[in-house]
């Protein structure tokens, strides 16, 4: 091939000058001068970081379509000038070839094929196009005009555009490998069921921990407004969350049990509606809601909504035995677990990521947590199941979450039987640069270091020393061992159906 190409001949090279003498038939005018201006604008990549940065000012899809854009652009680059241009050396189109007056200055010395700009032109119109269609459509237009701009100035022969595009295409559907495009989530289902209804609030007792969550000092009063027929406690500095809620619990005439709270609060009257066969109505008091939310209890109208009509669901509920303190004298708790349950790096993580979330978006502060965590944390040593791992990261989630990678966000399904299970593990070579630079190229979730599994038991003990635990967003030290179990079916919480 490379023969071929430096001689020129045959078709290929008969094709190209018919092409250059018809563009070189074309009259003279304003479109020259747009045309060159195009092409400059796209000299090292400026062009497609500039909308970059315009789309990365969009939280959301936006702005991760602006990441993958830019990483298929890095790919197709590096591919085109590193690798082809040194393959395939080809001498440039000359001014015999077409009017003088349309060469771009100063024209390029390198290999005429492939085509860069070609390559990243329709590399970042790709990117941006698998995650957000609608703009990588509204890009394709300036994508073509830049590829076909550097035939028009002379930079490039027609088959040196045609080859860089399909080398920018090839980039963008690799970097769907590294970056894959999130499938939609499942949509939400319940296990429905008829709960006592709650007009006004009839039968509901309610705890309010005024510790937790969004609390303010009118909190209390509001909710005795919206539930007027309601018992309403609250739990203050000093208190036993546990017993005052079973106290609610407990109560003549209470039927259902509701909670205003953290997720820690959430899960301790989870625990305690199972235990008195109550149904929870959970209202969205913490800071993020994750039981509410996925619950479809987001707000306080579907909270009442579901109330006043006793539509309700039933949920899995993690049981978690733990071991801890001193190994002569050791503590054994019993608690529920509604949501999730980490050890290692975790915490530290989703700390940071709420932190840049405002800033950056979830995906993109996802990302940038991850790196400043990875690249200060160390690994610890666990025995998982029986089997010795070094790891950055357990995560438990009760129940299926989405997505299927290192980031889950949402759960559809509260009564799936499973617990899902995601490890980052540092037992393979190299771990910290692996990790970084899985990190860096958005591919922990397809990377080895990557393990997701579903079971229905998990049981972990730390592998040099006691380990920190957090269940439902609380954290125990100097736990021992502790064991992960489901509850099938064991929680009734009101549900909008509709």
């Amino acid at each position: 091939m490379r023969t071929m190409l430096r001689k020129a001949p045959g078709r290929l090279s008969t094709l190209d000058r018919k092409l250059m003498r018809a563009v070189s038939k074309l009259p003279g005018g304003g479109h020259d001068e747009f045309f060159r201006g195009l092409s400059a604008a796209a000299n090292k990549g400026k062009l497609w970081f500039g909308i970059a940065a315009v789309m990365a000012l969009v939280p959301g899809k936006t702005r991760r379509a602006a990441v993958h854009g830019l990483i298929a652009q890095g790919v197709a680059s590096a591919v085109t000038n590193v690798v082809f241009k040194t393959l395939l050396p080809r001498r440039r189109p000359l001014p015999e070839h077409l009017p003088v007056f349309r060469f771009v200055r100063p024209q390029p010395t390198s290999s005429s094929m492939p085509s860069g700009h070609s390559a990243s032109a329709v590399a970042f119109a790709l990117g941006v196009g698998m995650v957000r269609p609608g703009l990588g459509a509204a890009l394709a237009p300036v994508a073509a005009g830049v590829a076909y701009s550097r035939v028009h100035t002379g930079a490039h022969w027609p088959s040196d555009v045609l080859f860089g595009s399909a080398i920018g295409a090839g980039a963008a559907m690799v970097t769907r490998k590294w970056w894959p495009v999130r499938p939609p989530f499942p949509e939400a289902r319940r296990s429905a069921l008829q709960a006592p209804d709650l007009p006004e609030g009839r039968g509901l007792g309610i705890a309010i921990n005024a510790l937790g969550g969004s609390y303010a000092d009118e909190t209390a009063d509001a909710l005795q407004k919206i539930f007027p027929k309601a018992y309403i406690q609250e739990i203050g500095q000093g208190e036993d969350i546990a017993a005052e809620i079973a106290g609610v619990a407990t109560r003549p005439g209470i039927v259902a049990l509701g909670v205003w709270g953290g997720d820690g609060t959430v899960g301790t009257a989870a625990a305690t509606a199972v235990e008195h066969s109550l149904p929870l109505l959970v209202l969205p008091g913490g800071t993020l809601n994750h039981f509410a939310r996925d619950a479809g209890t987001p707000t306080l109208e579907a909270a009442v909504r579901a109330a006043s009509r006793g539509e309700a669901a039933v949920a899995d509920v993690g049981h978690v035995s733990v071991e801890r303190g001193l190994p002569d004298s050791p503590e054994h708790l019993e608690l529920s677990m509604l949501n999730t349950a980490s050890i290692g790096l975790y915490p530290n993580l989703v700390r940071r990521r709420e932190q840049l979330q405002p800033a950056l978006g979830k995906p993109l502060a996802g990302v940038v947590a991850m790196f400043r965590t990875f690249a200060a944390g160390t690994p610890t040593t666990l025995i998982v199941n029986g089997v010795r791992h070094r790891l950055w990261i357990l995560y438990i989630g009760r129940g299926r979450y989405y997505p299927r990678d290192h980031a889950p966000l949402v759960r559809p399904v509260l009564a799936d039987g499973v617990l899902d299970l995601r490890m980052i593990t540092a037992d393979e070579p190299f771990a910290r640069l692996r990790l970084l630079w899985a990190v860096l190229t958005g591919t922990v979730a397809t990377s080895g270091i990557t393990h997701l599994t579903e079971t229905d038991r998990i049981t972990v003990e730390p592998g040099n020393g006691p380990m920190v635990l957090a269940v439902d967003g609380e954290v125990m030290p100097g736990v021992r061992s502790v064991e992960f179990a489901v509850r099938r079916g064991a929680l009734t919480y009101y549900s909008p159906l509709n």
